[in-house]
């Protein structure tokens, strides 16, 4: 069966909450394509997608999409132990994400499928303070930090982290990547906060992770100053904080 007819078929009783529904056309599906990882791209993360674009146009209510990413998210626990299991390859990533249902689902997702492809993959989930990330982020030193699935008035505090993290340079080759959320809908604001990687999904994310190189860091001169430029805010990033 097409991946398209699997999730046609998915998506009725994954909205009307029928957890064993649910199950069984997963079962069947992983039954008949023997391939995790097509149903983790072709299932799972659309039909999350397509749940959380319903209720941010109000077309669901959030008991609704509570039940559906909740589905969904039981049903990647148990698709999880049937991805393929490449060797490790020297690399490491630390994955947070916005405080939220929807956001640790998409950022466990991107956790599956970057262990499964060899990554070192370290989850940290929603709602961890900047201090501690960066505290992760000296002591693991991963080749690439992914935020996934940040709010509008999540930028903020995403822009001070990444402030943070050059700041101090407990990490000055890691590359940070963006992903999901807002992001994917306003094009350009990765850069804006000074990101260094952005793919607007979990399939994307794992191969601009694999082709990155890594971040070459700014040297300064031991005893100079710090240079002060004055950096007018991009008019969406400063509506954002403004908002915030």
């Amino acid at each position: 069966m097409p991946a398209r007819e699997i999730l046609d078929s998915f998506l009725p009783p994954l909205l009307s909450g029928k957890r064993q529904d649910c199950r069984h056309i997963l079962a069947k599906a992983m039954d008949r394509t023997k391939d995790a990882r097509q149903l983790y791209n072709d299932v799972l993360w659309p039909a999350m997608m397509h749940v959380e674009a319903l209720f941010r146009e109000d077309r669901i209510n959030l008991a609704t999409e509570h039940m559906a990413t909740r589905i969904t998210r039981c049903l990647a626990d148990q698709l999880q132990a049937h991805l393929p299991r490449r060797q490790w390859n020297g690399k490491r990533i630390v994955i947070t994400c916005a405080d939220g249902e929807p956001e640790e689902l998409g950022a466990q997702i991107c956790a599956d499928l970057f262990e499964s492809d060899g990554w070192d993959a370290y989850f940290i989930g929603g709602g961890v303070p900047n201090d501690e990330i960066l505290a992760l982020v000296g002591e693991l030193r991963p080749d690439i930090l992914l935020v996934f699935g940040t709010q509008p008035q999540g930028i903020p505090l995403v822009r001070r982290l990444i402030d943070l993290i050059r700041e101090v340079a407990a990490n000055p080759r890691m590359n940070i990547m963006i992903s999901g959320g807002v992001f994917n809908r306003a094009a350009g604001l990765w850069e804006e906060i000074n990101a260094d990687l952005f793919a607007p999904c979990a399939e994307q994310a794992l191969a601009v992770a694999n082709k990155a190189e890594p971040r070459t860091p700014t040297i300064r001169v031991p005893g100079a100053p710090k240079k002060r430029r004055r950096r007018r805010r991009p008019p969406l990033l400063a509506q954002l904080e403004a908002s915030a």
